[in-house]
Parts: structure tokens; C-alpha cells; sequence
């Protein structure tokens, strides 16, 4: 290969990290139709030139390059008005997603925070925040499919933790029902939400039209769904019956 179209390649490399955050090199090499081999050099001379981070798996986005994936930036709003319920509580758990990654942003300014993930993104930006939060690791399993460390390690380390909030999202919502899934590894975010005082679901309202197979969080186990202006009144007043507060932001960016 010719060394301007391998410098394009790298180049390409890092624009792709920057707009979809943490990617698995798996994901790269399929991508750009090249081996993993070539993909982990090109990672490893991207991360030297200082680039982008080399970590396990993959790579991550410089710290100060915007962390929210570009499809992503779009639900912003969510990350705010999730963000909004936080006070003063200080211990938080968060489940891996893209709908949970736009809270990160908003943590930024928070002092004495304690905060524990599955992510590895959600680790590579916190702990590059200017107000380090104390950051915990759940370890386990690594599962390619959601990013994210999952399994009984996984579980057991939450579990021996208490925090005041969990924030998860969801892949389809039941109104009657609760938080579905086309994942079976529903054990880590059941344990999240158990180890939490409040549980704070975050998902646009599109997800309720779909409904997955896999019941995740019933309403009972959850505290408040904060999702947008796109849910029917209906809907809305079918899920506070269940007990639930339903926060919903506006899409224009207007809590």
C-alpha cells in the first residue's frame, strides 16, 4: 500500500474514533476492510503521536475531543434534564449506552463524586475530567456486542456497593411492563438498579414503540423515566399510574 493512502487510512481512523468514541478494533478493521494486525500498528502509532488512547480493545477520543457520538448529539437533552436530578447525591452508577453517555458531559462540574461503570468509555471520560471524579471499574466479562464488562464478577462488585442513583437505558420500553431487551445479559443492570436508592431510566420516547422480548427493569423496580416531548399523554400517564415520575425534556433542548 502505498504510504499517502496508509496516512489517509489513520487519518481516517482518528475521525471515525472522534465522531463514534470508544470502538472496538474489531469494529475498525471491518470498517476499513483491513486486518485487526494493521488496525492495532495504526492504533498504537496514532496513540504515540498522541492522536487518540490506545486502550483495551480499541481506542478512545483525546481527552477534550466532544465524547458524545455524532449520532448521539441529537438526545442531548436527555443528559440535561438526567443530569438535573442529581442534587447533591454524589454516588452514582452508570450502565453502558449511548443514551447514558450524554449524562457524562454534565459531571464535569460536580465536586466529590463517586461513580462506578461497565464502560470503558464512560471510565476514559470521567477520569479525565478536570474534577476527577473517584471512578470504580466493575471488571468481568468483556461482551463486544454492548462495549461493556458483564457477568458475575460484574455483578458482584456492584452488589457490594450502595449507590444513590443508577442511570440505565433501554432498548425498548412496555408501557404495561417495563424495560425490554433483545440482550439475555439482563443481570447487571437488575443488580445496578437493586444497589441504588433511585433508578433513573433514560430513553427516547421512540423506544417505546419498541417492545423487545427480554423484560429488563419493571416499573416497580424503577424511579423515574426521563425521556422526550415525543410521548403520548397516554403513555405518560399509563407509566406515572405505575409509580414512576416521568421527566420529560424537550427536543429543542428546553427541560
Amino acid at each position: 500500500m502505498k504510504q499517502s493512502d496508509t496516512q489517509q487510512r489513520r487519518n481516517a481512523i482518528v475521525d471515525w474514533v472522534n465522531q463514534h468514541g470508544t470502538v472496538q478494533v474489531e469494529t475498525l478493521a471491518h470498517h476499513f476492510g483491513t486486518s485487526e494486525v494493521t488496525i492495532r500498528k495504526d492504533l498504537s502509532l496514532l496513540a504515540n503521536a498522541q492522536r487518540l488512547i490506545r486502550q483495551f480493545g480499541g481506542a478512545a477520543p483525546l481527552p477534550g475531543t466532544p465524547s458524545v457520538p455524532t449520532a448521539d448529539k441529537g438526545k442531548a437533552y436527555l443528559g440535561a434534564a438526567a443530569a438535573a436530578v442529581i442534587g447533591q447525591r454524589r454516588k452514582l452508577v452508570i450502565d453502558c449506552g449511548s443514551t447514558t453517555q450524554t449524562l457524562l458531559p454534565h459531571l464535569a462540574a460536580l465536586d466529590n463524586l463517586m461513580v462506578m461503570s461497565n464502560s470503558l468509555h464512560v471510565a476514559n471520560v470521567l477520569t479525565n475530567n478536570p474534577n476527577e471524579p473517584t471512578f470504580l471499574m466493575t471488571g468481568g466479562t468483556w461482551d463486544p456486542h454492548s462495549d461493556s464488562f458483564q457477568g458475575a464478577m460484574a455483578e458482584n462488585t456492584v452488589a457490594a456497593y450502595s449507590f444513590d442513583i443508577a442511570f440505565i437505558g433501554a432498548s425498548g420500553i412496555d408501557v404495561g411492563r417495563g424495560t425490554t431487551t433483545l440482550n439475555e445479559l439482563t443481570g447487571l443492570t437488575r443488580t445496578m438498579a437493586a444497589s441504588a436508592k433511585d433508578v433513573v431510566v433514560m430513553a427516547e420516547s421512540k423506544k417505546l414503540d419498541e417492545r423487545m422480548p427480554n423484560l429488563e427493569l419493571a416499573w416497580s423496580q424503577i424511579t423515574m423515566l426521563v425521556t422526550d416531548d415525543g410521548i403520548t399523554a397516554k403513555d405518560k400517564q399509563r407509566i406515572e399510574a405505575q409509580g414512576v415520575t416521568v421527566r420529560v425534556a424537550s427536543r429543542k433542548g428546553e427541560n
